[in-house]
């Protein structure tokens, strides 16, 4: 079962639970803003669902709630990042508003970040920096999940690759992909509704085919395109983990299993100032000729219309946006015990009814 609230409750909900965790009120709504965008545009993986077991690891001291980012070298427009062990959506916001300014001044800029979180859906960071006249390419590594080609034990994460580019049209064009066959979260998603997943998903312990979400979590994700994506999940390695000096394949902490250490994620954000290349207007122009040219191609049978990457998930966000983010019963039920816990006292409307779903 799931009810929707108002994407303007559940911000507060997070805000307010944070800041009794121990962050920063700024901080807090930084978060909140990267959980309930996830949510808005689909992606409830990354969203309010999350927010239990950020808050567990700050309990136990796994999270910094107070954390600063700190530049441990700089090299003209090429920063090292340290996370500081901080809440990933936070550092990471914090890392692409520090690299902006400096790609306007010198056409380019790069981090890599070390000593951070699961830092939650990549696109977030891309469609700030879009907004803001650049474009960010992004890269993180995770939790071990996939094997590489031909093994079985988990090594890479989903190591994801996403950059977002402005149009006119009322949405950036988005590419966010995970290097496997399909985000992690959605197995977790599976296992908590206990459905079968496809096949071609994920492998068991032994390196056998699973349509068994529990046993594909303890075994490994499919990669993408096969070898393809084995080699691409170890790019982002390389990029995110071995250039930051953060924690590579099997060492990086799991968010859920590993509640004896911190995770150590490593990230690579490169931001380009559109205006060093061309003006940006013009950009926009070939951006919006671009799309309209793939809009007006053949379209294959039964297809009603040619989307581009972004325009979906941006449709989504404006339909939820107007009837409410939906939240399950497991998810509410969650959000209960930690108001109770951190004496948070806030009360949730769902959309769909006039009945109050208290939170105190």
């Amino acid at each position: 079962m799931q009810k929707r609230f108002p994407a303007v409750q559940l911000k507060n909900l997070v805000v307010e639970l944070s800041c009794a965790a121990g962050v920063s009120r700024e901080d807090a709504a930084l978060f909140a803003n990267a959980l309930i965008d996830a949510d808005l545009h689909g992606a409830s993986t990354h969203g309010i669902s999350r927010l239990a077991i950020y808050l567990n690891r700050m309990e136990k001291g796994l999270i910094d709630p107070k954390a600063q980012l700190f530049i441990d070298r700089r090299v003209g427009s090429a920063l090292a990042l340290d996370a500081a062990n901080g809440l990933g959506q936070v550092q990471a916001t914090k890392a692409v508003d520090m690299l902006m300014p400096i790609a306007r001044q010198n056409g380019v800029a790069a981090a890599t970040i070390r000593r951070s979180q699961h830092f939650g859906a990549l696109s977030f960071y891309c469609n700030r920096a879009a907004a803001e006249e650049c474009i960010l390419l992004a890269m993180t590594a995770s939790e071990p999940a996939m094997a590489p080609e031909g093994g079985s034990d988990a090594f890479f994460g989903t190591n994801p690759i996403a950059s977002s580019f402005p149009t006119s049209k009322g949405y950036p064009v988005k590419i966010d992909l995970a290097t496997s066959k399909v985000a992690r979260g959605n197995i977790i998603a599976a296992s908590k509704e206990n459905v079968p997943i496809p096949e071609d998903w994920a492998f068991d312990v032994d390196g056998g085919p699973t349509t068994d979400p529990h046993k594909a979590l303890l075994g490994t994700v499919a990669t993408m395109a096969g070898h393809k994506g084995y080699a691409l999940a170890l790019m982002v390695e390389m990029f995110c983990s071995v250039l930051s000096g953060a924690a590579i394949g099997s060492d990086i902490g799991s968010m859920y299993k590993n509640l004896d250490r911190s995770q150590n994620v490593g990230h690579f954000f490169l931001v380009l100032d559109i205006n060093a290349f061309m003006d940006r207007e013009q950009f926009v122009q070939r951006v919006d000729a671009t799309i309209n040219k793939l809009k007006s191609g053949r379209k294959r049978p039964a297809t009603d219309e040619i989307l581009v990457p972004g325009e979906r998930s941006s449709r989504t966000a404006k339909q939820i946006a107007e009837i409410g983010v939906p939240i399950s019963d497991e998810t509410l039920a969650e959000l209960q015990d930690w108001c109770t816990r951190l004496q948070v006292g806030i009360s949730l409307k769902p959309t769909e009814c006039r009945d109050t779903c208290a939170i105190s």
